[in-house]
């Protein structure tokens, strides 16, 4: 019998076949409707208008009242990975998209962060029009904990034109979220053409742990993608886009030489999948434009994603409590699975409503997250059912869905300014909904007759019981007013407010006042001033999941509780209000021929964020907790909790130069992100605070993650080179980012040791991606090689132990698993290597 992993893979090859499916009809549909060479686009993009963070119609990138990022598809696809928020960390200095490992859901909906701050505190839209978050609420140790955010890699690349990050607090603007900015992601729109798009690579690395080092050849990812233009009536069109990715597992654990000391020895090896999650997608977008009169047109789009994930837990050896040596010999890895649904559509219309251009949409959003667990066994029923137990497990689920319904107008009015002043209304009214429902009774259920130290419920991840099940709902509706105004041929000023009413925790006002002075043609200073709020999240008012523990030989309870549960309010707990922020910005432009620079500050104080408290009642060394908690029979819980604030200062820069030679087009790029987050004041509840000693509601684990867990700079330098020859082109990519210092905080296990011996700080490392590219027939058909981190980059080891300066040693990875810090900026993957060919017509 295989007693680790065994998985099926059968849904692969009918995949892989759906997708050629639509490659060759979507190619026959656009030659039906006429071909054409891909459009070049200027490197430059000098004159690229953008619609994020303006309504104005005509905006240019450069020419905005806050810094504005703008990557389009073709850039974002000249590297390895096909995941678009790894695309985008790459190109965006102040987005970062750590990797972690062995964090349940987490290992497969990871978020992104953007200025160090959390993945929920940065708005994303699509086509301007808000999207929707996941149901996944991030519990486990990674960056972000507590946060739930937008799935970006539900998005494929292919369904893409551009993408544009607008680096300043939006609230007023665009509602709640917008604190740390907003991610636009802008759909593809074209009447003929298309294209389709094959990738293939894996890591070629030599893993060095402290135990020993092994040459790695896993992680192959397959991904296979294609679009294609229509038309529709004169002006209107359909573009039809559909991506499929097929990506093996990783493994980076360290030698688990606990195998030496069993009953009967074992030779040494790694027992653990301490890397990237095993995932197969197939995902479908269809953006149309249909034209209704002359003043008026139609839009819509459709999108939907299917993915299958599978990531490991904790090794259980064979000596384990939990371990059923009749069905594992040689002991077991849990597999967490997940079945991840999600779907977006919208529907609207835009024209002339006499001199106002008007906006009216309806806007869905839904993911469902379904929870498996593989290769498992619940402790307790093993000791009831023996080798009868069953090994999977239906362990519940998440599901979060949004309506939002939007009607906005702008016009431009002739106030005696220097130019016509743009004026914006609107309001904004969204439903949203959010649910969690059971597992299967063995997920979760203590079996009777089950003796002390084995745990009940599936091992890895146990299931949703229905004490947890919840099925809430909210509204909110908005509305806004903005306005920019010319008051001088040099002079730019704006100002935006926004009324929010939320059905739970009340209102919020914000206001924002831009400016911009452009002293000459060439050089521009602006500054921008704003206050924004972030509503709690449904997940972070609701989400609850209970295990049952054996404390003293007897089962009580332990879990995460809404604040409003009898349970947290006996520690004091609250009902959660919005978070607020105070944003401040300063910044230059300097533009001339083919060279452009910006150079902008900034400020974001924060009040009141929303953070999950840590273990209560679990410590040895709190049973004054454990009393409060006993009438419940819980053991230990934790909450959210308005708990933190924080200031973040930091300074983004960015130097663009394009070089035109004989030997071609070279284009330089280098940006640079420097950041620094301060946790300035810690809350407690009145209850705990009452305590001697006093508990910590949020402790020095978090806070240190809030401060240095993601690099305070980040530094990326990129070369573009393109040479036109008779037969098409060829062409090269080179890029080195540097990635600064980051620190995984660990808490002292005693009073005996010193706060920070426990942390792993991750040194400062620069990796370098190349690119060789060639094209022919007109650029129609390309092929690209490729290598992502070509000199085999890691952070440093994880060690195994540290001396204490008190006497003895602290065990920093027991497992054996956690070879490296599940903080580092880059991942702990090594080098990958990739193939990549793409035909447009």
């Amino acid at each position: 019998m295989n007693t680790f992993i065994d998985l099926n893979r059968s849904k692969r090859a009918s995949r892989l076949g759906q997708c050629v499916v639509a490659i060759l009809a979507a190619h026959a549909m656009s030659n039906s409707a006429g071909a054409q060479a891909p459009e070049e686009v200027d490197a430059t993009l000098l004159n690229q208008v953008v619609v994020t963070g303006t309504r104005v119609a005509d905006r240019t990138r450069l020419d905005t009242l806050a810094p504005v990022d703008v990557m389009t598809v073709d850039s974002l696809s000249n590297q390895g990975t096909t995941e678009l928020a790894e695309a985008i960390s790459t190109a965006a200095p102040s987005l970062n998209f750590p990797r972690p490992a062995i964090t349940d859901g987490t290992d497969h909906i990871r978020p992104a962060t953007l200025r160090g701050l959390a993945p929920d505190q940065t708005l994303v839209l699509v086509n301007s029009k808000r999207r929707h978050q996941s149901a996944l609420v991030n519990v486990n140790g990674s960056v972000g904990r507590g946060s739930a955010a937008v799935d970006l890699n539900a998005i494929p690349l292919v369904a893409l034109s551009s993408v544009e990050v607008l680096r300043d607090g939006a609230s007023a603007q665009y509602g709640s979220d917008a604190i740390a900015g907003v991610i636009n992601l802008r759909l593809r729109e074209a009447r003929e053409g298309g294209g389709a798009s094959v990738s293939f690579g894996r890591y070629h690395t030599t893993v060095s742990t402290i135990r020993g080092e092994r040459d790695e050849r896993d992680g192959e990812t397959l991904t296979v993608g294609t679009w294609a233009g229509l038309p529709i009536g004169s002006t209107g069109s359909l573009t039809l886009s559909a991506e499929y990715r097929d990506r093996e597992p990783t493994s980076r654990g360290d030698y688990d030489d606990r195998v030496l000391t069993l009953p009967t020895p074992e030779p040494l090896r790694v027992t653990s999948r301490f890397g990237d999650a095993e995932v197969q997608d197939l995902t479908f977008y269809a953006n149309a434009v249909i034209p209704l009169s002359d003043a008026w047109s139609a839009y819509s789009w459709l999108g939907f994603q299917q993915r299958d994930g599978e990531s490991a837990a904790f090794p259980r050896l064979a000596n384990n409590a939990n371990n059923l040596a009749a069905i594992y010999p040689t002991g077991f890895l849990p597999i967490i699975a997940t079945d991840i649904k999600d779907v977006a559509a919208a529907f609207g219309v835009r024209g002339a409503i006499g001199p106002w251009d008007a906006d009216f949409s309806v806007v869905y959003g839904r993911n469902d997250i379904d929870y498996r667990t593989e290769n498992s066994i619940n402790g307790t029923l093993n000791a009831t059912l023996g080798a009868a137990s069953p090994t999977s497990f239906d362990s519940g689920g998440l599901q979060y869905d949004q309506i939002t319904v939007n009607a906005g107008v702008v016009r431009g009015f002739d106030w005696g300014f220097a130019g016509p002043a743009n004026l914006a209304v609107g309001i904004e009214a969204r439903r949203e909904t959010y649910s969690i429902h059971a597992g299967e009774l063995n997920s979760y259920q203590l079996a009777p007759g089950a003796g002390a130290g084995t745990a009940p419920g599936a091992q890895g991840f146990p299931g949703f019981q229905p004490a947890n099940e919840v099925d809430e709902d909210r509204t909110a509706v908005g509305v806004y007013a903005d306005a920019e105004v010319p008051i001088t041929d040099k002079f730019l000023g704006s100002v935006a407010i926004r009324a929010e009413d939320y059905s739970d925790f009340g209102s919020a006002l914000t206001g924002k006042l831009s400016a911009r002075y452009d002293f000459i043609e060439s050089f521009a200073l602006r500054a921008t001033a704003s206050n924004g709020f972030r509503a709690p999240g449904l997940q972070q008012e609701f989400f609850t999941s209970t295990a049952t523990n054996f404390v003293n030989g007897l089962p009580v309870e332990v879990g995460t509780f809404p604040a409003t549960s009898p349970i947290s309010q006996t520690l004091g707990s609250q009902e959660l209000d919005a978070e607020k922020s105070l944003n401040f910005s300063l910044g230059a432009v300097l533009r001339f021929a083919d060279f452009e620079a910006t150079l902008d500050a900034y400020q974001i104080k924060i009040d009141d964020r929303i953070v999950l408290s840590e273990n209560l009642g679990a410590p040895a060394g709190q049973a004054n907790v454990r009393a409060l908690l006993a009438p419940f029979n819980v053991g230990a819980a934790r909450f959210f909790i308005n708990g933190v604030d924080t200031k973040t200062t930091g300074v983004d820069l960015v130097i663009h130069q394009l070089l035109r030679t004989d030997f071609g087009k070279f284009d330089f790029t280098l940006a640079g992100n420097w950041n620094k987050t301060e946790v300035t004041r810690v809350a407690s509840t009145a209850v705990l605070a009452a305590l001697s000693p006093a508990p910590p509601l949020f402790d020095r684990v978090n806070r240190v993650t809030f401060e240095e867990g993601t690099p305070d700079t980040k530094v990326v330098l990129m070369t573009e080179w393109k040479l036109p020859l008779s037969f098409g082109s060829i062409g090269a990519g080179l890029k080195a980012t540097r990635y600064g210092e980051v620190t995984e905080p660990g808490l002292p296990a005693n009073s005996t040791e010193p706060v920070d011996l426990r942390d792993i700080v991750i040194e400062p490392r620069v990796l370098v991606d190349v690119e060789l590219r060639t094209g022919f027939l007109e650029d129609k058909l390309a092929l690209a090689i490729g290598a992502d981190n070509v000199f085999d980059q890691y952070p440093a080891p994880t060690p195994v132990a540290r001396p204490n300066p008190a006497g003895g040693t602290i065990n920093l990875n027991s497992t054996n698993a956690l070879a490296f810090s599940r903080y580092s900026p880059f991942g702990f993957n090594g080098r990958f290597i990739y193939l990549r060919a793409t035909y447009n017509w």
